[in-house]
C-alpha cells in the first residue's frame, strides 16, 4: 500500500518511509491511498478476538508488504502482552449519557498508550541494524508520557519531549523528565501551540536534512492507525445491531476522531461523530467559515 499527503504535492512513500518520517514536504500529512473493508460477518467474527488479535487483523493490511504476518504478529504480541478487555479498554455505562469508554488504563495513564506501546516496537522491527532516528514530540502532557514510556530503551531511537512551562502536571512533568537513557525533555516558555509549532518547523527547516527526524505526535500514521481499535471493541460490547451508533470524542489535534472514521471506512456501522472541544475552537471555525484563524491558546480544565 502507498500514502499519499492530504495536499496532493509530494510523491507517494511506502509503510516504512511513511512511518520513519513526520509531515510530507508539502506540508501535509500522509493518508493511506485506500481503506481496506471487513464485511458485516468479519467485524462479527472479531466479538471473540484478544486485543492482540483484534490489531493484528485490522493493522496488517496497512503494513503488508514490509512485515510478514508472522512477525507482525510477534511485534503486536510483544507491544500489547499486557493488555486485556476489558481490563485496559473499559466501556462503563452512566445514568444520563449513554456510555463512558475509559482508555485511561494503560501504563501512564493516557488513551495514547493504546497506540505508543505499539509504534516503538514497529520502529524496532523495520529499521535497519545501523539507522537512527530522532524523535521530536510536542506535549501537553499525556502524549510525553506515553512516548517516553514507550520509546525507552529502542535501539537507534532518541526521543526528545517539548512540554510547556508549567502547564503540564507534576505526575506528568515526572513520567517526562526522570527516564534518561535515550529520553530528553525540554521546557518551553510557551503554551502546548508553541510547543507543536516548534516540531513543525523543524520538519521544515532545510538544513536539518541530514537528520533521520521523526515524531510520534498525531502527524506520524504509526500513531494514529493503532487508535482503531478501541472502536471496534466499543462496538463489539455494547452490540447496537439496530440502533445509530454515535461517538463523542474529546478533540484536539484530532488524531483520535480520524482514527474513528477510518474504522468507520473500513466498515463499523457507526452513524454519527461529534468531535468535542473545549474554548481553542480554531478547526470548528475553520469548517464553519473556511476561514483559517488561529487564536492564542487559552488554559482550561482540559489540557
Amino acid at each position: 500500500m502507498k500514502y499519499f499527503s492530504t495536499r496532493g504535492n509530494s510523491e507517494a512513500l511506502n509503510f516504512i518511509d511513511v512511518l520513519t518520517s513526520g509531515t510530507a514536504k508539502d506540508g501535509g500529512l500522509y493518508v493511506p491511498e485506500n481503506f481496506p473493508k471487513f464485511s458485516k460477518e468479519e467485524i462479527a467474527d472479531f466479538e471473540t478476538a484478544s486485543y492482540q488479535d483484534l490489531a493484528s487483523h485490522l493493522l496488517y493490511p496497512y503494513v503488508e508488504g514490509f512485515l510478514s504476518k508472522d512477525d507482525f504478529e510477534q511485534v503486536v504480541k510483544n507491544a500489547y502482552e499486557s493488555f486485556t478487555i476489558p481490563e485496559v479498554v473499559k466501556l462503563v455505562e452512566t445514568k444520563n449519557i449513554g456510555y463512558v469508554l475509559e482508555l485511561f488504563h494503560g501504563p501512564t495513564g493516557s488513551f495514547k498508550d493504546l497506540a505508543l506501546q505499539l509504534l516503538p516496537r514497529l520502529i524496532g522491527a523495520v529499521m535497519k541494524s545501523d539507522q537512527r532516528s530522532l524523535y521530536v514530540v510536542a506535549t501537553s502532557g499525556d502524549t510525553g508520557g506515553a512516548v517516553a514510556n514507550g520509546f525507552l530503551g529502542v535501539e537507534g531511537v532518541k526521543v526528545v519531549i517539548l512540554y510547556p512551562k508549567g502547564k503540564v502536571s507534576e505526575i506528568q512533568e515526572k513520567q517526562l523528565t526522570t527516564l534518561g537513557q535515550n529520553i530528553s525533555a525540554l521546557e518551553v516558555d510557551g503554551v502546548f501551540d508553541d510547543c507543536q509549532e516548534m516540531v513543525k518547523n523543524a520538519f521544515l527547516d532545510a538544513s536539518l536534512s541530514s537528520v533521520q527526524l521523526t515524531s510520534a505526535n498525531s502527524i506520524n500514521i504509526g500513531r494514529w492507525l493503532p487508535q482503531m481499535f478501541y472502536y471496534f471493541i466499543a462496538y463489539r460490547a455494547l452490540k447496537y445491531k439496530n440502533k445509530k451508533l454515535v461517538f463523542s470524542i474529546p478533540s484536539g489535534n484530532f488524531g483520535n476522531i480520524c482514527a474513528g472514521i477510518m474504522s468507520q471506512q473500513m466498515g463499523l456501522p457507526i452513524n454519527h461523530f461529534v468531535a468535542s472541544t473545549n474554548v481553542n475552537d480554531t478547526v470548528p471555525r475553520y469548517l464553519k467559515t473556511a476561514n483559517y484563524e488561529p487564536l492564542p491558546t487559552k488554559q482550561t480544565v482540559s489540557n
